[in-house]
């Protein structure tokens, strides 16, 4: 197994999980109750594991962690009170 990722911020350890899942990685979260036994105060960071053969895949998905949201369309997006049309 082999360490790809180093975290204590829940939210991105939770979508890194569902990202290398969807990417059949195999992840394993370690030290995940290290927190509770240290009076949960987040000072030990919980680590994503993945097998070997998937360190690769595992590093290039986990890019996606850090890119920018990606807009809609703005097909969705509700129009300006403002349209510039007759009042």
């Amino acid at each position: 197994m082999i360490e790809i990722l180093r975290t204590n911020d829940p939210i991105r350890l939770d979508y890194a999980m569902v990202l290398l899942k969807q990417a059949g990685c195999y992840p394993f979260v370690a030290d995940r109750f290290m927190a509770a036994a240290e009076g949960s105060i987040l000072a030990v960071e919980r680590r994503i594991l993945v097998p070997d053969e998937f360190a690769a895949t595992a590093k290039e998905v986990l890019t996606q962690l850090d890119a920018p949201p990606v807009r809609s369309s703005g097909a969705d997006e509700a129009p300006d009170a403002d349209d510039g049309g007759p009042a």
